[in-house]
């Protein structure tokens, strides 16, 4: 390829950052470009995402914990934005992403020291605290979703809906049709926390599976993911209701577990919002209350309003609730259908490919205006 270049994208430790840096880094390294990565060591080393990614990890400052503390975050952030700048030196990258996370910070401060083209993408609902301190500095912002908030309007002219880019093996649940529900059948129940799980699952959803009736009770089938210190009670509880389920405290193939899932119970976390649109997957989602400005919350929205996940708070999301929210889904078999074609509805398949067409159109002016059009006609939709 006559036109590759070098990229370097810069990323958080979560699973919310990690995932959509991954799917970018898989489509621009099919497009013939050198990809490296910038994280921290929970980022560099995050199971089955970037195996065959030039791997760098730079320090990086969380603020909080007093005047120390600040000082402290200070002090690794500006010792990673010398570390970023050497290494733009050797890479000579065309252009810095940016996807969120304390650990993309020094690196998109080096790149704007060194006069180097910066996108950031955002995952959520709501712009994120690093994304939203460099926002105004970047040439394009990226966003998941049609309304942002913390957005300013003076933004407006450089963001472009793109999706939230997930894994090509969730992106081919697509071509897969929702598995069959007979009135007799197995129903098929997916429990997931994200890649840090949810204790508030774990507490909740083995007792309200229970208060199901028997009949529907002895039709279940449940995959769930629970925090380490939680496994052993949850098997329990499923243990003593006679409930058939799997445990895991990660789930290492999500994709057939989305394929075989009939619904899922989760967090309202980007990749996971991302990964149901995808699939096509009915949901009941818990935002996380302690998330940043309550992104979770927002993340929820358009997929709910869609009618394909319900949203319950955690303060009440109890195992009566659920018992009623899982009864009503189970008991309409074409209502759950509908539900899953509603929540495919909400996704965008294209992310990737559209966020790597914005990333290589960065140095032509004019192109970015391609981008933003290609999204009014449709190129976006919910195919």
């Amino acid at each position: 390829m006559t036109n590759a270049r070098s990229y370097v994208l810069a990323a958080g430790g979560t699973g919310g950052h990690m995932v959509p840096a991954a799917a970018l880094a898989a489509e621009l390294a099919s497009r013939g470009h050198h990809v490296a990565l910038v994280s921290d060591d929970r980022g560099v080393r995050f199971p089955g995402l970037f195996e065959d990614v030039e791997t760098h990890v730079l320090p990086a400052g969380r603020l909080g914990g007093g005047p120390l503390g600040y000082l402290r975050a200070g002090r690794n952030v500006l010792a990673g934005r010398s570390m970023a700048l050497r290494l733009y030196k050797e890479l000579k990258p065309a252009a810095v992403i940016g996807f969120g996370g304390y650990p993309a910070l020094p690196s998109l401060l080096a790149a704007f020291r060194a006069g180097i083209p910066t996108v950031i993408h955002e995952q959520n609902a709501v712009l994120g605290r690093v994304n939203r301190f460099v926002a105004g500095r970047v040439k394009a912002i990226a966003t998941s979703y049609d309304q942002v908030e913390r957005m300013k309007p003076g933004w407006t002219a450089k963001t472009h809906l793109v999706g939230n880019p997930v894994r090509e093996a969730v992106l081919r649940l697509r071509e897969r049709p929702y598995p069959a529900l007979d009135e007799d059948g197995i129903f098929r129940v997916l429990v997931t926390g994200g890649s840090q799980g949810a204790t508030v699952l774990s507490q909740v959803v083995p007792d309200g599976l229970a208060l199901l009736p028997v009949h529907f009770r002895r039709r279940l089938q449940v995959t769930h993911q629970a925090r380490i210190e939680d496994i052993d009670s949850v098997r329990a509880k499923y243990q003593a209701h006679e409930i058939p389920a799997d445990l895991a405290t990660y789930i290492a193939d999500m994709p057939e577990a989305l394929a075989w899932a009939h619904v899922v119970i989760a967090r309202a976390g980007a990749s996971t919002i991302a990964e149901l649109t995808a699939a096509g997957r009915p949901a009941i989602l818990v935002p996380l209350p302690s998330a940043t400005d309550d992104h979770q919350t927002a993340n929820a929205r358009e997929i709910t309003k869609a009618g394909g996940a319900r949203t319950i708070p955690q303060r009440a999301f109890t195992a009566a609730e659920l018992a009623k929210q899982i009864q009503k889904l189970g008991l309409d078999t074409q209502g759950l259908e509908n539900a899953a074609v509603r929540a495919r509805s909400c996704g965008r398949p294209h992310a990737a490919s559209d966020l790597a067409d914005l990333v290589e159109s960065i140095h032509a002016p004019t192109a970015p205006i391609a981008i933003r059009r290609k999204a009014i006609q449709g190129r976006l939709a919910h195919a």
